[in-house]
């Protein structure tokens, strides 16, 4: 298996990156589960890929590491396993869908496990942002979800890609009587964009702390190994 970040050069987020790889490996022992990054630091997934054969594994299972199906997830990762293809690649691949796609019940259970332990009457759910639509309605989708499952209003607030910053977000929570507005990060790993996302709705006096980022959570690790289960055979080896 073969989980695929967007990759930062924050050196936060590919340690982020690898403590998820770490507890989705421990949860199928003797699979072979690895990362690789589209951008910035490696490996690159081509080079994962051609290493599995190697190996003499004859297929793998890519699981994209982003929460909306946004540009990276619908361009950028499909052509670079085209490239390998080309490169030479001749093991069976097949990609999963996104962590984030129909806000997943192990999703929704990281993010409240996740929240800190205050009195909250609302939520603001801050993710990167895209200037993609649909995908920032799947965050739309995730924050209502969310506030339905916690039983009080949540918006969802971007760091970029769209005006719904995370004070933009904290102010209307508050037009909705909310008072005590605490802070979901719709991230898997820290960064510039979550430290701007959070700052913005901590300066519309949110509460400190944020909840950090979904990184190795056990619910997240969980989730991908349900997305891989999707295909029905995943053997360890």
């Amino acid at each position: 298996m073969l989980l695929v970040a967007h990759g930062s050069s924050d050196p936060r987020a590919a340690a982020a990156t690898r403590a998820l790889t770490r507890a989705v490996a421990a949860q199928r022992p003797g699979l072979d589960v690895r990362c690789a990054f589209l951008d910035h630091g490696g490996p690159r997934p081509g080079e994962q890929l051609f290493a599995f054969e190697r190996l003499g594994h004859r297929a793998a299972v890519v699981v994209p590491l982003l929460l909306t199906a946004a540009y990276h997830g619908r361009v950028d990762l499909p052509a670079v396993l085209d490239q390998a293809c080309a490169d030479g690649l001749s093991m069976d691949v097949r990609t999963t869908d996104v962590l984030g796609a129909g806000a997943p019940a192990l999703l929704l259970s990281a993010l409240r496990r996740l929240l800190p332990s205050v009195r909250y009457d609302g939520v603001v759910l801050v993710a990167a942002g895209t200037r993609d639509d649909l995908a920032r309605h799947s965050v739309d989708v995730a924050a209502g979800a969310l506030g339905a499952s916690l039983g009080v209003p949540c918006h969802a607030a971007y760091a970029s890609g769209s005006p719904v910053t995370g004070a933009v977000a904290v102010e209307a929570l508050r037009a909705r009587g909310c008072r005590r507005v605490a802070i979901s990060s719709y991230f898997l790993a820290p960064g510039r964009l979550h430290d701007i996302a959070v700052a913005s709705a901590l300066s519309a006096g949110a509460l400190a702390p944020a909840a950090p980022p979904l990184g190795g959570n056990l619910d997240v690790a969980r989730l991908v190994m349900s997305r891989i289960g999707e295909f029905g055979r995943v053997r360890a080896a």
